[in-house]
């Protein structure tokens, strides 16, 4: 089967579509599928070409490579979706998109300044720039041949989108986990808080930058990139935290690894998630978790079994969270324990073999 995996992101970019796509292109040739990347960045097409211009030649690439191919499967709606469609239509190939977000709130929060949480945003009305967008985004979804979210909470707003919820898929996000450590009694680790992700406005990373001060004895490494780098550089500088927090660009997961296994606790303060890589790697590693009970979140984590729930950007909570971790010794130890064991149920096989089975299903009946 020859597949054309069309992304907005792919490493060295960091985000959960480039781990994605990266992850599909190194194991689905194993599996005998002929897959091909169109991306843009410094994997693909420049993001220095000015739009319009970028997103045709992205379309003509895609097209390029899509000839003489099966499926056509897209990685978000927008930069990546719309023309994966319209080069799915032309070709006759089959059109599978993998929805991980909502390309259309994500816009407007950081360029718009609209304060509503996802799910708000789902029943209202904006502007007329806003609306279009969004009825482009509803286009391209439709025309999905099928359609595939990482999470049962996913599903249900992706639902909202079209006209036949039969076609959506929940599909675990997979990571290719290294064999859980056997930790030691007596390992102890620096008082290092880790978190990673999208620099974006609904990760949080400014409430936990700033929580620092209230947390004197610890540190705080956060990779990542994004469109609030700038604005962390100074919360760090006002609160003269730059001795204590660490602010890392992206990096290839092997280097990230080595810095959340020195951690003593891994904290994602977000507003919203349709899958979390770095939860899992944390879980899979052996830190401890504390995050927010928001998104599919939950379906990861059982607060208190496998981790700590808070509320977003609960300042209290979160360092109630990591005290108690870091106080408790039995706490500690049992949701390692449970959440090591948990995170095997997202294992880079279990995703695979589920995607495999769909797309062989469109492929059939192509």
């Amino acid at each position: 089967m020859k597949l054309v995996i069309a992304t907005g992101i792919y490493p060295p970019d960091i985000g959960g579509p480039a781990t994605y796509s990266s992850l599909l292109a190194k194991e689905f040739p194993k599996r005998g599928f002929d897959v091909k990347i169109v991306t843009y960045g410094p994997a693909g097409i420049s993001r220095k070409i000015p739009k319009g211009l970028r997103h045709l030649i992205y379309f003509l690439v895609c097209l390029f490579k899509a000839l003489n191919s099966d499926i056509v499967f897209a990685q978000n709606q927008l930069s990546a979706g719309l023309p994966a469609m319209l080069v799915a239509k032309v070709t006759g190939c089959k059109f599978v998109i993998r929805i991980a977000g909502d390309s259309v709130w994500e816009w407007v929060v950081q360029k718009c300044g609209v304060k509503e949480g996802i799910d708000d945003f789902q029943g209202k009305k904006y502007g007329a720039l806003i609306e279009l967008r969004r009825k482009i985004q509803r286009f391209v979804v439709r025309g999905a041949d099928a359609i595939i979210t990482p999470s049962i909470y996913f599903k249900k707003v992706v639902s909202g989108w079209v006209r036949n919820p039969d076609k959506i898929y929940v599909i675990y996000n997979g990571i290719d986990l290294d064999k859980p450590r056997n930790l030691g009694a007596k390992e102890k680790k620096d008082k290092v808080i880790f978190s990673a992700g999208r620099l974006a406005p609904w990760k949080g990373f400014d409430v936990l930058v700033e929580l620092m001060n209230d947390l004197p004895d610890w540190q705080l490494i956060i990779i990542g990139d994004g469109p609030e780098k700038d604005k962390l550089k100074k919360i760090i500088d006002q609160l003269n935290l730059g001795a204590r927090v660490e602010l890392i660009g992206s990096m290839p997961r092997e280097r990230l690894l080595k810095y959340l296994n020195k951690a003593k606790v891994f904290v994602l303060n977000t507003s919203f998630e349709s899958f979390s890589f770095q939860i899992v790697e944390a879980m899979n590693a052996g830190v401890p978790v504390v995050t927010t009970n928001i998104g599919n979140l939950p379906e990861i984590i059982d607060n208190g079994r496998e981790g700590i729930l808070v509320e977003p950007n609960n300042k209290k909570q979160i360092i109630e969270a990591v005290k108690k971790i870091e106080g408790d010794d039995y706490f500690r130890k049992t949701i390692i324990n449970n959440a090591q064991k948990k995170a095997q149920r997202f294992s880079l096989d279990n995703m695979l073999d589920n995607l495999e089975k769909l797309l062989k299903s469109l492929y059939v009946t192509k």
